[in-house]
């Protein structure tokens, strides 16, 4: 049973093993991704993500769905080194990427840069590491001059929550995708959860790809080709290099990676995108299944990502 919308500015897949649940597994999806948004959502005004960086400088109380986000995004700068930065909200403004997806679309794919802005370099180089987090107290400060971030790892995250919540309430199997980021939990359909990996989550099942099984844990695709955009004639995307805080310009177009669940998988593919050549060294020794597709197409697939099969073969 699968049901389909939008929320949190991507697409919602929702796949449950017992229909009869289906109903309630949504409202419990559509529930927990409401109070993420409120809490997490960098374009909303009320939301908790914005007061912590009106505050700049200052020490916020915030909720426990909140600190469990940043403890996350932290968790992912440390194992990333800072390729995954949750201190780049500056940075993805200064891309043009000000308003949520959605808007950007409603205006043919261009942004402005903001007036006045020339460098923001100075306060990239403090990064995550200044940010302080007490979670026993529910207290967060950011350093002046910096602007949080969760965009790289919130929806992963969200897909976990949303997975286990819906197991939890049901015992039945469930598979979470938001976007690119694919949650799972319980026991999976016997021929497991069959998912079409490609660049774009939205793109359909014959386009360009390969097609998988996976019976647990989660699978997340970062792409520097998806959410792409012109800011005066120069083409940008939504992955930041931390070292420059501009879209990142490497050797990978996408990955795709596979771990014991979607936000551990997602971490791993956005700082694979960061690191470009030195990506698939680094996923080797994780030990994390992964298929990179290069910015000319190659693909390359390593840690056990199984082999593509070929369409002609295929249909012998």
């Amino acid at each position: 049973m699968q049901q389909e919308w939008s929320a949190l500015g991507t697409s919602v897949v929702l796949r449950v093993t017992e229909p009869i649940t289906a109903p309630a597994a949504r409202l419990l999806v559509e529930q927990e991704l409401a109070e993420i948004d409120l809490a997490c959502s960098r374009f909303r005004t009320d939301s908790e993500l914005s007061r912590v960086n009106a505050a700049a400088g200052r020490f916020v109380r915030v909720s426990e769905l909140f600190a469990e986000a940043v403890d996350v995004a932290l968790r992912a700068a440390r194992l990333t080194d800072g390729d995954v930065d949750p201190a780049l909200g500056e940075a993805l403004v200064f891309a043009g990427y000000d308003r949520d997806w959605e808007l950007i679309e409603r205006s043919g794919y261009t942004c402005e840069r903001p007036p006045g802005v020339r460098s923001i370099r100075a306060h990239l180089r403090r990064g995550w590491r200044a940010i302080e987090l007490d979670r026993d107290r529910g207290l967060i400060r950011i350093p002046l001059g910096v602007q949080l971030d969760l965009g790289a790892t919130a929806k992963a995250w969200a897909a976990d929550r949303c997975a286990s919540a819906v197991h939890e309430a049901t015992a039945g199997g469930v598979l979470v995708a938001l976007g690119g980021d694919i949650a799972t939990a319980g026991t999976a359909p016997p021929a497991g959860w069959r998912v079409h990996v490609t660049d774009d989550h939205r793109a359909s099942p014959h386009a360009p790809g390969q097609a998988i099984s996976i019976r647990g844990g989660g699978l997340a695709t970062s792409s520097t080709t998806v959410r792409r955009w012109k800011q005066a004639g120069t083409t940008m995307h939504h992955i930041i290099d931390p070292r420059t805080g501009l879209p990142v310009q490497g050797a990978l177009r996408t990955v795709s990676t596979a771990a014991a669940n979607c936000a551990d998988a997602n971490i791993a593919s956005t700082a694979a995108l960061v690191r470009g050549a030195d990506a698939s060294a680094w996923l080797e020794r994780l030990g994390l299944p992964a298929r990179l597709v290069s910015t000319d197409g190659r693909v390359r697939h390593i840690a056990g990502w199984p082999a593509e099969v070929r369409r002609e073969r295929a249909a012998a």
